[in-house]
């Protein structure tokens, strides 16, 4: 099985319910773990508002995000693309307290991300653009 999905947003929390319902596509035919399906709309929100809010927080609103998702037979693979600055997650990863520590509002996403994430990575690609790149087993 494969199934293939994707989307071209704003740079605007406001398309998140777009980007939340056109996730629900890729569960089908539904994940059997409600938790294993719950990590990965989790995963895609925190990606998607990490990708608003800090990758393109000083760019302009049309500046576009490309999602894709990826539904194989045993994982999930969630690709979004950006423009924003360069990132060195693994460093920030490091550098973040865990979020059980983490009394700030703002700085968990990335570490539970890579909580729940089997694979998490922000690469440069092509054309000046960056990968936030997650996968995740069910």
């Amino acid at each position: 099985m494969k199934n293939k999905i994707s989307l071209k947003v704003n740079t605007d929390l406001t398309a998140s319910p777009q980007v939340f319902s056109w996730f629900e596509q890729i569960n089908q035919p539904p994940i059997l773990d409600k938790k294993i399906w719950w990590e990965c709309q989790t995963l895609m929100m925190e990606g998607f508002t990490n990708i608003v809010e800090h990758a393109h927080r000083n760019l302009p609103i049309e500046t576009p995000i490309e999602i894709e998702a990826v539904r194989l037979n045993e994982y999930i693979e969630i690709r979004i693309w950006c423009q924003g600055e360069p990132f060195d997650l693994e460093q920030q990863l490091q550098h973040t307290s865990e979020f059980e520590k983490n009394e700030q509002e703002r700085g968990r996403g990335l570490k539970i991300m890579s909580a729940i994430a089997d694979k998490l990575s922000y690469e440069r690609t092509v054309n000046h653009r960056y990968c936030l790149f997650i996968s995740k087993y069910y």
